[in-house]
């Protein structure tokens, strides 16, 4: 027996313990090694196959567990990250909730608002923490953009532009299986969505969407969404699974233009640049490197100490899920005119 283990810690200074709910691809590279640098106390890895969770499970060092219910029942869980495919988010993030942990969600975390709310509720009735994964906000070259803009380096802002596009992969991949959530909107029409909403207003409406499908694979493959909002800003986010890979977005101004050509998946040794233009002169920002995963749980974790700052994780989450079902329906020629 340790010294330690006979010393009782008092509950907050405790380290949060959290497990996985499922052994996805975007889990192994990223969220788990991230696990490891931040506040968390990496408990458990839950897949429905024993052997998988177990293979994860020695790489880091955590308890194997096979299925995701069992997992829930693990008393030295505080908080979950849930990577499932998107069809299965809401179900395991409410079982979650119920079984009283903190849940961060995988984007995107529901395909609509009601459900959003729904969980939210649940969260706040609970007195838990609900927050959607969007990793890139966490890089610290987003808020270099948000500072430049706020202190009026592109004078007022006139329009923001956002492109993520990736290669075609293996068709039976989870991203184009329409049964589980798949398809370019929801893969990566959400990054410049959600990003578009760090510059627009609270009333932003859908001018226009529109979404390509593939009639073999039955999910579409790309898209593209105009918003504006009240001032009259307005925003293109353009997104597709059969592009080569774009990564970026702009943002253009009443006397200047910014642009960040990796915005939404750098790796973690990257030093993005951030081009600033103004009239005849363009300057060249380099970002610091950032394992934005990292920020994602030091983020969580504050959010899951401090229940003050849960309101903008649940107003962020419920935010986004209405405004990408928006873009859906009007695809579909609904929603907004």
């Amino acid at each position: 027996m340790k010294i330690e283990d006979l010393i009782p810690v008092h509950e907050s200074e405790r380290r949060a313990g959290i497990g996985i709910i499922g052994c996805a691809d975007i889990a192994v590279r990223r969220a788990l090694p991230a696990i490891r640098e931040s506040p968390f106390r990496l408990v458990a890895v839950a897949s429905r196959s024993q052997g998988k969770a177990e293979g994860v499970a020695a790489s880091f060092d955590c308890e194997a567990v096979a299925g995701y219910g069992r997992l829930l029942e693990l008393p030295d869980i505080d908080a979950v990250y849930i990577p499932l495919p998107n069809s299965e988010h809401a179900e395991w993030a409410r079982r979650a909730l119920n079984a009283g942990k903190h849940v961060l969600l995988e984007k995107p975390a529901v395909p609509g608002e009601e459900t959003a709310r729904d969980l939210v509720g649940l969260a706040e009735e609970r007195g838990l923490l609900i927050m959607e994964n969007f990793a890139f906000l966490r890089h610290p070259q987003h808020d270099q953009a948000r500072s430049l803009v706020a202190d009026g380096a592109i004078g007022e802002l006139r329009s923001y532009n956002g492109v993520f596009g990736i290669p075609p992969t293996d068709p039976h991949g989870i991203k184009y299986q329409a049964d589980l959530g798949g398809g370019a909107l929801w893969e990566v029409g959400c990054y410049p969505v959600r990003a578009a909403q760090e510059y627009l207003g609270s009333s932003t409406e859908v001018l226009g969407a529109g979404l390509e499908f593939d009639p073999e694979l039955g999910v579409d493959v790309s898209g593209v969404a105009l918003l504006r909002d009240g001032d009259g800003v307005t925003a293109n986010c353009s997104f597709g699974l059969s592009h080569s890979y774009r990564s970026t977005y702009d943002l253009w101004g009443s006397e200047g233009r910014l642009t960040l050509e990796w915005a939404f998946t750098p790796s973690r040794d990257a030093r993005p640049v951030l081009r600033l233009q103004q009239r005849d002169r363009e300057t060249r920002i380099l970002a610091p490197a950032s394992d934005q995963f990292l920020g994602v749980f030091n983020a969580f974790h504050d959010a899951l100490r401090d229940p003050a700052a849960r309101p903008a994780h649940h107003h962020e989450l419920v935010r986004q899920a209405a405004l990408m079902a928006r873009i859906r329906a009007r695809a579909a020629g609904k929603g907004d005119s």
